[in-house]
């Protein structure tokens, strides 16, 4: 029985060296992961281990993540147009053709603008977690942000900051879960880590403003839906308060045919259902 190593590697894209994560044999079903905030290509760490003598899988760190580069946001623009472009190019470098394309969290804005522009390039979508509907906007999400969106100050700053303490890194990944106990320290510590680096909290703070230009590209990408009919499936946290389950229901709407999965976990499916989720991919995928 094959028992494939898992490869760590780093690819320079427009002078950023971009972090990654592979393995797996290239005549196999390629797999791209997308991870979301505040994590990484970590986030994948099981799913990966379980999923590595099947598939082809590769999970890049967008710059200012993991293990990627993280250059100053005034030499470097912080939005989803220049991470999605990255990635893009990523894909081009690394010659993965066609593939499918796993998506959780900020997963979507990189991995919808790519496809949107690059159907041909897309097998099918494995949505976890990752909005593209109005409806999925949670209300915990929306009170944290839009004020933020609609005047930047200090005052709107703060709630922002106090996200991305450990009290609310740790939050992100219990909320909602079928069990507290099942979830490593692990994992958000790790994304701890990560934000308390000296100049991240600006680099994130960066992203969250423009954040607010993804709701504008909803329709465009919900157009990709319904003329393309990718092949779609939908695991998804069904106790997550930012991405709720309504917003996992709404791709229904363009996406008729898709797999709908709601588990009872949190927005961080990964970490308690990643056997679940595994399993799923492996019936959806072959």
């Amino acid at each position: 029985m094959k028992n494939n190593k898992i490869n760590y590697n780093t690819e320079t894209v427009d002078g950023v060296r971009i972090f990654y994560r592979e393995v797996g044999s290239r005549e196999s079903p390629t797999i791209l992961l997308l991870h979301g905030f505040p994590t990484s290509s970590h986030m994948f760490r099981n799913l990966i281990e379980n999923l590595k003598n099947r598939y082809h899988l590769i999970a890049p760190d967008y710059p200012g993540f993991g293990y990627s580069d993280a250059p100053s946001p005034t030499t470097f623009e912080y939005s989803f147009d220049r991470l999605s472009q990255l990635i893009q190019k990523f894909v081009l470098q690394k010659k993965l053709g066609s593939f499918y394309l796993y998506m959780q969290d900020y997963g979507s804005p990189v991995g919808f603008r790519i496809a949107s522009e690059n159907p041909e390039w897309i097998k099918g979508l494995i949505i976890q977690n990752a909005n593209a509907y109005m409806e999925g906007i949670g209300e915990p999400l929306a009170n944290l942000f839009m004020p933020f969106w609609e005047n930047r100050n200090e005052a709107t700053i703060a709630p922002l900051v106090d996200l991305m303490k450990v009290e609310g890194t740790k939050f992100q990944f219990v909320s909602g879960v079928e069990k507290e106990e099942h979830i490593s320290p692990d994992s958000w510590m790790h994304a701890q880590a990560c934000l308390d680096r000296p100049g991240n909290q600006e680099i994130q703070l960066s992203l969250f403003y423009d954040y607010r230009n993804n709701p504008a590209l909803f329709p465009k990408w919900q157009n990709y839906f319904r003329d393309n009919q990718p092949p779609t499936l939908i695991p998804w946290g069904s106790g997550d308060p930012f991405f709720t389950e309504a917003g996992a229901k709404a791709y229904l709407k363009d996406l008729p045919k898709a797999e709908l999965h709601l588990l009872k976990t949190g927005h961080f499916a990964l970490e308690e259902k990643h056997e679940e989720i595994s399993d799923l991919i492996a019936k959806f995928i072959g």
